[in-house]
């Protein structure tokens, strides 16, 4: 039997360098958008959170698990999303 190429667990570390990652890749692009950084980086959070949570519901990973998820991930980016919303 094969193994998966995507390990089913990943640790705290991982998913909180994921969200390091995509909060720097995000802001880059946010600031070559035409309509300013904020409106830009709000409406790309927005799609990264609802691309989080068809991850995690894709891979069924648990929402109050030990160890950070996908969901987490779409919890943070939709609460700066909104933050980044509010405040532009």
């Amino acid at each position: 039997m094969q193994e998966r190429a995507i390990p089913s667990q990943t640790n705290s570390r991982q998913v909180v360098f994921r969200i390091v990652f995509r909060l720097v890749l995000l802001t880059v692009f946010a600031t070559l958008g035409s309509q300013g950084f904020g409106k830009t980086s709000a409406t790309l959070l927005a799609l990264t959170t609802v691309f989080c949570a068809i991850t995690a519901a894709m891979r069924r990973e648990a929402i109050f698990g030990r160890a950070l998820t996908h969901w987490d991930e779409a919890a943070i980016y939709a609460v700066v999303g909104h933050v980044v919303w509010a405040v532009v």
